[in-house]
């Protein structure tokens, strides 16, 4: 087995529109499972491309050895994409069935090489993920966010890489699925580097690299050792920064009395030379003295002032940009009570036979949040509500304005800037107010004027929510697929106020548990193997609500 690493030397990239997104990184991933972080935005993303080796940097080099496989975030299977494609074995399964059917060329023995058995490969990880009636044939188009990430997940483990680069690989993964990733994880013995906000992941890293405006960071330790580390740093760089501004301020106060007891002596002298009539060449000379005196008091003192001002600018930029984001809550849509959505015996396609029909009453101001295992048909629920999908049987009505977001964010135009589309949403509120706005998501002047594509992926998220919530005509009924993927821990937290406060229906699916505590549902729909059952949180009680074994127990016995 090949020892391999990831290095990268005096590393920068330079976005299309000109910025500077990272400069000069340099850092050495090696066998250490390896956490990286950052605020959304910084640039971590396109890092992982350049140390893949699908992105070249504007300067600098990045140096491999050994064999690299890059899962991406966004897995978007092309048209026509199989399993098998997704898992990254397609080519191999083919050039097996070719050998078998007498078709063959010595390319195809090349490519397959010895895995012979990749069929039976990838047939018994599908069966240990419990992904046991999907097959290799079958299109990825109908598979949910969880299974188009587990089988990719497949591919990775299939690929026999050196080194694995993970990107948010635990988005969209229900509990077991995400305990199974740590498992095996924890199992691998080759390079790994993992991009992740998930903390139950990056509790399982040995050491946490952190991307910033300050460059690379390494903390040796896991996620928890590297808060603590990097609050006792960022706590002793504010006591610099607030030494250093002191400093200064003391420095400027005696320059100022420095300079005031030179013009006064300057001032006596003058007035002592007049009243001793001193001829006018000796009066001129002294004054000539003192001037240049003072000229070189003034020069020693700005050059002063620039060290302390540069001592200053130090210190600050030792100090994280902790910019707080904040999002408005759209005011009350006014459905009060009255009924938003109506399911009656509604067939929901592509779904498992247990959880396939549906019978549900949302009111205006009730707060669903929707558990349940990958492939069990929350985005199918949610599609059907939104009118996206027709449903197989049933009736649907829905009575209110409502809002989509799904886990792809077909909301926004991959190809128009972020503020032309905030711009169309709401033509009412001035370019200044919506830019103000953008702003507080984190989503400055550059990052608005850019096609929405080139954003990460949670800044993407925070522009499809601005257009969702900012537009003119406000959204009565909100519907959100996994929001809290790709966020970091601000933009999350602020999220949660947001939902907290928003006065319309709400309809939530995620697997972050946490993430449903602290937006203030009133009901949980838990999908299970005996359909949906509706229950009221009150009863549920919140302390099982952010534990998925015992909210899924509590709503099997209290469930209507």
């Amino acid at each position: 087995m090949v020892t391999s690493f990831l290095s990268l030397e005096g590393v920068s990239y330079v976005l299309p529109n000109g910025e500077t997104l990272f400069s000069d990184l340099n850092n050495t991933f090696d066998q250490l499972q390896t956490g990286l972080v950052g605020r959304n935005g910084c640039g971590k993303t396109v890092l992982a491309r350049i140390l893949a080796g699908q992105l070249q940097p504007s300067r600098g080099h990045c140096r491999r050895t050994g064999t690299v496989h890059y899962l991406a975030q966004q897995i978007s299977p092309p048209a026509g994409a199989t399993v098998a494609e997704l898992a990254g074995v397609q080519g191999k399964l083919d050039a097996l069935r070719r050998i078998e059917a007498g078709r063959f060329t010595q390319a195809d023995f090349d490519l397959l090489g010895d895995e012979w058995d990749i069929g039976q490969q990838l047939r018994q990880r599908l069966t240990e993920q419990g992904l046991q009636h999907l097959d290799a044939d079958m299109s990825a188009s109908v598979l949910s966010g969880g299974e188009l990430m587990r089988v990719a997940l497949i591919g990775a483990q299939l690929s026999n890489a050196d080194f694995l680069i993970l990107d948010e690989p635990s988005n969209h993964l229900d509990e077991p699925s995400r305990l199974a990733l740590i498992a095996w994880l924890q199992r691998w013995q080759r390079g790994l580097l993992v991009i992740s906000h998930d903390r139950q992941l990056l509790a399982c890293m040995e050491r946490i690299v952190e991307l910033s405006s300050l460059g690379l960071r390494s903390y040796g330790g896991n996620y928890a050792q590297f808060s603590q580390a990097k609050e006792q740093e960022q706590q002793n760089a504010r006591s610099e920064l607030a030494r250093a501004r002191l400093h200064r301020q003391r420095e400027q106060q005696f320059m100022r009395e420095q300079r005031e007891r030179q013009e006064k002596r300057q001032a006596r002298g003058t007035r002592d030379g007049k009243e001793a009539n001193q001829a006018r060449c000796l009066l001129d000379r002294q004054k000539g003295r003192s001037e240049q005196s003072m000229g070189k008091l003034r020069k020693q003192q700005a050059e002063t002032q620039l060290g302390l001002s540069q001592c200053v600018r130090e210190a600050a930029a030792q100090v994280a940009d902790d910019t707080q984001i904040h999002m408005h809550a759209p005011l009350n849509p006014g459905v009060a009570q009255r009924v938003v959505v109506e399911l009656d015996k509604v067939g929901l396609p592509f779904v498992p036979e247990a959880t396939r029909h549906i019978t549900l009453l949302v009111t205006g101001q009730q707060r669903i949040g929707i558990l349940g295992p990958n492939g069990c048909g929350k985005t199918s629920l949610l599609r059907v509500i939104a009118g996206q999908i027709e449903a197989e049987a049933g009736a649907r009505r829905v009575s209110a304005r409502l809002a989509y977001l799904d886990q792809g964010l077909n909301l926004l135009d991959a190809t128009r800037p972020v503020l032309e589309q905030a711009q169309a949403a709401n033509p009412t509120l001035s370019e200044s107010e919506l830019r103000m706005r953008l702003a507080q998501l984190g989503l400055d002047a550059q990052k608005v004027a850019v096609p929405s594509g080139s954003l990460s992926g949670g800044e993407r998220l925070k522009a499809a929510l601005a257009c969702a919530l900012y537009a003119e005509a406000r959204p009565q009924l909100l519907l959100l697929d996994e929001p809290s993927n790709h966020l970091d821990l601000p933009s999350l937290q602020a999220l949660e106020k947001l939902l907290t406060h928003y006065q319309g229906a709400l309809i939530v699916a995620s697997h972050d548990h946490t993430f449903l505590a602290e937006i203030g549902l009133t009901d949980l729909l838990v999908a299970g193997t005996g359909g949906w059952k509706l229950t009221s949180v009150e009863r549920l009680g919140t302390d099982q609500l952010s534990s998925p074994q015992r909210s899924q127990q509590a709503a099997d016995r209290v469930g209507r």
